[in-house]
């Protein structure tokens, strides 16, 4: 019986591309699938009869000789391909990227095996810490304890005993995976034997029972720069977790929190305080000292009629902003002390004061109580 011509078999024409051949067979596979007829012969003849002839159309060069001498040049001699002395496995197997993709398997069959412990990057680390105003202010060191995952000082970080080394599993061939069918759909799973490593450690370290690392409680300090604002983030570099069978650490980030000061705040990198005077300081000026976060002490000049809430800036005194040269200014917010207790010479004299400038203070001579008879009386 004279065999069908690749092309009408595939329904693409001679011209036809690589891509329109590869569509027009997988359009074919869906469509004569096994799974999809079972128990009928005439799908499966069809399916092998696809699949031999996109074996043949899918090479250059079995198609280059097909298209010159025809079906005469497919004999074994010439490397043809005889569908119908092969089961589907062998199908599945010279095609597995087709069927992968159409199926749900996306891999091939045979996948690397691993040699041994691919080195896997540790994990970073949080912690949160919290300082004073004034150790955000000068810099300061911060002694931090924890407990994270740190190499195997026994065996180097390798899992192993001295002198041994991994072995490719035996029940996955390396994989990781093993791989089986179930009617329509490829399967993979992580192996039981490695528990989907790849790799089995016959002699592993007995400190470490394997695993490369072990849990240790860690403490060193760590450098706190001044300036430092509430809510920033440090980095310290490989104190996270260690890696895996000599893997790089990770990294640890610690939150610093700054504690409020009773006396000082802080508004940007400027370092703010409240500084009481007197009435008489604040109309004719003064000079005073004043003392900063630090215990540094300041000469600070109040101005002729200075007004309550005025800000004085102390250039140069304040936070220093980090990665920069620039510092901030210790700004002097003025408020006005009022004597709620005075001597009967301290009134006095603030009566003849007040008569001076025409203001009444005694209530029967221009207080609330006048103020009510006047207006209400």
């Amino acid at each position: 019986m004279q065999k069908k011509d690749f092309y009408t078999i595939l329904g693409v024409e001679k011209t036809a591309s690589e891509q329109e051949i590869k569509a027009a067979y997988r359009k074919l596979a869906l469509k004569y699938h096994p799974d999809r007829n079972p128990n009928n012969k005439e799908a499966e003849e069809k399916f092998k009869e696809a699949a031999e002839a996109y074996e043949v159309l899918s090479d250059k060069e079995k198609r280059a000789r097909y298209d010159q001498f025809g079906h005469a040049d497919m004999g074994s001699g010439a490397g043809g391909f005889h569908s119908h002395g092969m089961n589907m496995d062998d199908i599945f197997e010279n095609f597995g990227d087709i069927f992968g993709s159409m199926f749900g398997g996306g891999q091939s069959r045979k996948s690397r095996a691993k040699s041994g412990p691919k080195p896997l990057r540790g994990h970073d680390l949080s912690k949160e810490i919290e300082i004073t105003l004034l150790e955000a202010f000068q810099g300061c060191k911060h002694e931090l304890g924890y407990y994270h995952f740190m190499s195997c000082e026994q065996c180097s970080g390798k899992g192993m005993a001295a002198g041994t080394s991994a072995h490719a599993c035996e029940q996955c061939h390396g994989s990781g995976q093993i791989q089986f069918q179930q009617g329509f759909f490829m399967y993979a799973q992580a192996c039981n034997g490695c528990n989907g490593e790849g790799f089995t450690i016959s002699s592993p370290c007995t400190k470490c029972n394997g695993q490369s690392r072990i849990q240790q409680f860690d403490k060193f300090s760590i450098t706190i720069p001044e300036g430092i604002f509430d809510g920033a983030e440090l980095r310290i570099t490989s104190k996270g977790d260690a890696g895996v069978f000599g893997g790089k650490s990770g990294d640890l980030f610690v939150k610093v929190h700054i504690k409020t000061s009773p006396t000082f705040k802080r508004e940007g990198d400027d370092l703010v305080c409240t500084v009481t005077l007197t009435y008489p300081q604040l109309v004719l000026g003064c000079q005073l000292e004043i003392e900063s976060l630090d215990k540094s002490r300041h000469l600070v000049k109040i101005p002729k009629g200075c007004a309550v809430g005025d800000r004085i800036a102390i250039v140069g005194k304040g936070f220093k902003k980090i990665k920069s040269n620039t510092v901030g200014n210790l700004i002097i917010v003025t408020q006005c002390h009022i004597p709620t207790k005075l001597t009967s010479e301290e009134k006095r004299i603030l009566s003849e004061y007040s008569e001076l400038i025409g203001t009444n203070v005694q209530a029967e001579n221009g207080g609330i109580g006048w103020f009510f008879k006047k207006f209400l009386g």
